[in-house]
């Protein structure tokens, strides 16, 4: 899987997409150390032991450098910065049943403004999935020779 590099200082607006969502009944926060526990088993649960692995890093960081979507008292979707690797993007995800309301997009975009706000002016998206998800809404572009990324050779089952 390749990596994307992503000028941050150049990223799209995102106070109306938030706005329109915090409407539906959504709130997007900083995760905090009490949440720890279940966020990481949500994500574990919903998507995989190494992004469970990732949150928990996200976790030791201060501030907590996961973002997560909340709707009724449920976790909806969260995004990582800085835990595989400083300037780092992801992981991110969104529960399938909240998926096609743009929480990928504006937690993409919350996420990208964190490193912004720590002084980053370029960010990297490691092994990205979804490339063109990426380069549709931040100007994301392919990091020539950067396949198969620094997650080669994972230890896992």
């Amino acid at each position: 899987m390749t990596d994307l590099l992503v000028k941050l200082y150049e990223l799209p607006e995102y106070t109306l997409l938030k706005k329109q969502l915090e409407e539906k009944g959504y709130i997007f926060k900083n995760a905090i150390a009490p949440e720890k526990t279940y966020v990481k088993d949500w994500v574990k649960e919903h998507f995989s032991i190494l992004w469970a692995d990732e949150v928990e890093v996200a976790f030791s960081r201060q501030p907590v450098s996961c973002i997560v979507a909340i709707k009724d008292k449920e976790i909806a979707g969260f995004a990582c910065y800085e835990t595989t690797c400083k300037g780092f993007f992801g992981p991110t995800g969104v529960q399938e049943k909240f998926r096609g309301e743009g929480l990928g997009k504006l937690l993409l975009l919350m996420a990208l403004d964190a490193l912004k706000a720590s002084g980053y002016a370029y960010g990297i998206i490691g092994g990205a999935g979804p490339i063109a998800f990426y380069e549709k809404n931040v100007g994301a572009i392919p990091i020539p020779g950067s396949a198969p990324s620094i997650y080669q050779n994972l230890l896992k089952n």
